[in-house]
């Protein structure tokens, strides 16, 4: 990904977006708890090589009611993050890329992911 202006010309519409970061373990399940559902709409993730968060590109603008504990949502102050099929950061790579999956996550479905994954760890955690 890149930070670009969104009024570039050379950036499509509809690509710009916010990141959330989450632990990778959370981050995982609410992967699988995403695709396992009925909605089809899972935008693209990121993955740090150190294996200790992920990233979920939302819809710009997501980071200003962005209130979900353990998780930070980066906010593009009118500047995007556009994904491109390179990893964007040094250090990151697609856990699932662009063309793979639609632009950006539903950031309501997102939450009720990253909720139902932070239950099922607790009552993982919990069992041993």
């Amino acid at each position: 990904m890149t930070t670009v202006r969104s009024d570039d010309p050379l950036d499509p519409p509809g690509t710009d977006c916010d990141v959330v970061t989450v632990p990778a373990r959370q981050g995982l399940e609410a992967v699988d708890i995403l695709r396992r559902g009925a909605c089809d709409a899972m935008g693209p993730v990121l993955h740090d090589d150190g294996g200790a968060t992920l990233g979920f590109l939302v819809p710009p603008g997501t980071a200003a009611a962005w209130d979900v504990p353990g998780s930070v949502c980066t906010e593009t102050d009118g500047r995007g993050l556009r994904s491109a099929p390179e990893p964007p950061v040094e250090g990151s790579d697609w856990l699932l890329p662009p063309g793979d999956a639609d632009l950006a996550t539903d950031p309501a479905v997102l939450r009720e992911a990253l909720g139902e994954a932070q239950r099922l760890i607790e009552a993982a955690d919990g069992c041993s």
